[in-house]
């Protein structure tokens, strides 16, 4: 454990007294950004730099350089003016909370307009983004869920044009189990879809098991996987063949998209599945620990509110 979880808050009143002294968020911050200890510009990358302790700044002391920067500079934080007091209880809220925060009730703790909480929100669910090139392996459960309005809600002359699924999202998930979940969005469920994805994130060999759908029905996975299909018409469990764990996560997924964010735009959706993938791999975690796994991820990542606003939507 580094000192910098050493001496870090447990709870969320702790965190909130804690990161109220910006001189505690500085120092955690440079933590976070020189975990060896040596300060570098980003502008050259020279190591010969000093502090400007006033204002919480560093200055480049190589001559063709000289620029000022701050912790914020590279991160997720840059370009924004609000205080990394603000911006760390806000990190601590999203990580641990169980069925996410809205950006209004975000907007309510920390004293900020609603537009900069919601864009604060999907900067985090960034830094939340796990980046993982390792193929998984063992028990893999393959699913299927659809996020969206119901179809009672679809006017009856414009259903007949929609594919079976409606004008839901449709998301694939995998789920390591005893490990990491992983999920994201595709355009349809059809077998040319989803089994290069599932090749490209699970190891050969391993056993694979899913609903007997027209994805897997017709083979295609053996022999690269032992693949085993439970059909949900004449039960959902058949010894180890089950995909209950996936369908327990799409609970936790709705619950968190439904009761808490209302309503989500389809081009932000990854973004949500993302926070929730993560939240749920670092379930067996305490709240410290959450928080310092993703305060890791947020170097070398920015989204700006222009990218965000292109599709015209404030979900």
């Amino acid at each position: 454990m580094s000192n910098n979880e050493q001496k870090s808050p447990q709870t969320l009143i702790e965190a909130v007294r804690h990161f109220s002294d910006l001189d505690c968020c500085h120092g955690y911050m440079v933590g976070i950004k020189w975990p060896d200890g040596q300060i570098w510009c980003p502008e050259c990358g020279s190591t010969e730099v000093g502090e400007i302790k006033t204002r919480w700044l560093f200055q480049c002391k190589a001559k063709e350089c000289r620029k000022q920067f701050s912790v914020k500079v590279d991160t997720i934080f840059e370009d924004s003016p609000l205080g990394l007091d603000k911006w760390l209880v806000a990190v601590w809220c999203i990580v641990n909370a169980k069925n996410g925060i809205s950006s209004c009730e975000l907007a309510r703790a920390v004293g900020v307009t609603q537009k900069s909480a919601w864009h604060m929100l999907h900067r985090i669910r960034l830094a939340m983004r796990t980046q993982t090139y390792h193929r998984i392996t063992g028990e893999v459960e393959s699913d299927e869920s659809f996020i969206g309005g119901r179809m009672a809600n679809v006017h009856k002359s414009k259903r007949k044009n929609l594919p079976h699924h409606g004008n839901k999202a449709v998301v694939h998930g995998l789920l390591q189990r005893g490990g990491e979940v992983r999920a994201r969005t595709v355009p349809d469920d059809r077998k040319a879809t989803l089994l290069p994805l599932i090749r490209e994130n699970v190891m050969p060999g391993s056993r694979l098991y899913s609903d007997i759908g027209n994805t897997y029905k017709r083979g295609g996975l053996n022999p690269e996987y032992l693949h085993e299909v439970v059909n949900h018409a004449i039960r959902y469990v058949d010894g180890r063949v089950h995909v209950n764990g996936l369908e327990n996560f799409w609970s936790l997924l709705k619950r968190c998209l439904r009761g808490t964010y209302v309503r989500v735009a389809h081009q932000h959706l990854d973004r949500y599945l993302d926070e929730q993938c993560r939240r749920f791999n670092l379930r067996k975690g305490t709240d410290a620990s959450r928080f310092h796994e993703v305060m890791r991820g947020i170097v070398g990542k920015r989204l700006r509110y222009g990218e965000l606003t292109q599709a015209g939507s404030f979900s």
